[in-house]
């Protein structure tokens, strides 16, 4: 953990670089060191299937999940939060500054219990060090 996911309006396919943008979202994540770099996950969803508002104007949205496992106190994983949501707000603005674009971010804490991984990838990386 942690996984982030974006999902996307369709019209704005050809206008996000999601392989800068996620590098970006990766290099903060795992500098923050709250987070393991073997866990972390980037990934686009598009959606072709929407209506926004009133659908008489070319509206898109960004909607953005961080999905983290349990166990960070309240406070750390609000400064995540809110540092992320600059970088996301600092990344997009030059096309809300072009186009209508609703931004959103949310971050959730998954359950200690039913959250089940498997993953040698953390091995990976300390055997590279």
């Amino acid at each position: 953990m942690p996984h982030f996911i974006a999902e996307y309006s369709a019209n704005l396919h050809d206008d996000i670089d999601f392989q800068d943008f996620f590098g970006k979202v990766n290099h903060f994540l795992g500098a923050t060191g709250v987070f393991p770099l073997g866990g972390i996950r980037s990934r686009a969803i598009c959606m072709h299937d929407y209506v926004i508002a009133d659908a008489k104007h070319d509206y898109a949205f960004i909607h953005m999940t961080l999905k983290v496992g349990s166990g960070r106190d309240l406070e750390t994983r609000q400064h995540v939060a809110q540092e992320l949501f600059k970088l996301i707000e600092e990344h997009f603005q030059p096309l809300k500054d072009r186009r209508l674009l609703a931004i959103s971010f949310e971050m959730t804490e998954l359950d200690p219990v039913l959250n089940f991984k498997s993953n040698n990838i953390h091995q990976f990386l300390n055997a590279q060090q």
